[in-house]
């Protein structure tokens, strides 16, 4: 199965090299996307000649990953792997997201929380909130809905190519469930990021995030 990893980094200077470093570890085609990064990120994948595209504009998550996946479909890809460029997603699990690829799901989340107890903090209570709005759409229960690992195959590479309009992964994942996808969800582990700051390490973009989703989930999809 020709797969590609998807790669999205915004100032990931500290982690990219790392990161790549183990993905080169597995016989699987990778691309980042550098969504106009501030600091030394486009310098750091230059000199190390890693395979990359730099965005002449900041798109954010949504629309970087969109581009991969436009790239994927213009290379005739069978299989999409995203993988965040902040380390948290371990590679090792990408072949347990692909296998499942090859046994016919469409779309394969890479989620802490199947079988792993989901903790109670602020974060987790949005989680919970979308978790229980998708099932309101959908009538299925998923367990992880902001987890950027994920797999899409041939079908949801084509789909997205053509139609995609998300903001992010809880109404992208709302959409394929609402259209009848194969959708799953596996258990994978997750680590903090090394360095660098997290998106939602900001409570006004939580909010505006969690704002954005819920209306998606809710009118849109």
């Amino acid at each position: 199965m020709k797969t590609l990893t998807v790669i999205p980094a915004y100032n990931e200077e500290d982690n990219i090299e790392k990161l790549i470093d183990s993905i080169k570890q597995y016989d699987i085609d990778y691309l980042v996307i550098n969504d106009c990064s501030t600091d030394k990120t486009g310098e750091i994948l230059d000199k190390n000649n890693i395979n990359h595209l730099d965005l002449p504009i900041n798109l954010g998550i949504a629309g970087v990953t969109r581009v991969g996946f436009c790239y994927a479909h213009d290379n005739d890809y069978d299989c999409v792997v995203c993988i965040d460029g902040d380390g948290q997603h371990l590679p090792e699990y990408m072949y347990d997201l692909i296998a499942e690829i090859e046994k016919g799901c469409d779309y394969v989340v890479g989620s802490r929380f199947v079988t792993e107890k989901k903790p109670w903090s602020m974060r987790m209570l949005g989680s919970r909130i979308l978790c229980f709005l998708i099932y309101l759409k959908t009538r299925k229960k998923v367990y992880d809905p902001t987890s950027g690992m994920r797999a899409l195959g041939k079908k949801v590479i084509d789909e997205f190519d053509r139609s995609m309009n998300f903001y992010a992964e809880p109404d992208a994942l709302c959409y394929l469930l609402h259209k009848g996808f194969n959708v799953k969800e596996i258990q994978v582990k997750m680590k903090d990021r090394d360095a660098g700051e997290s998106y939602f390490a900001n409570p006004l973009k939580s909010v505006y995030y969690m704002l954005c989703e819920i209306l998606s989930i809710v009118f849109i999809q």
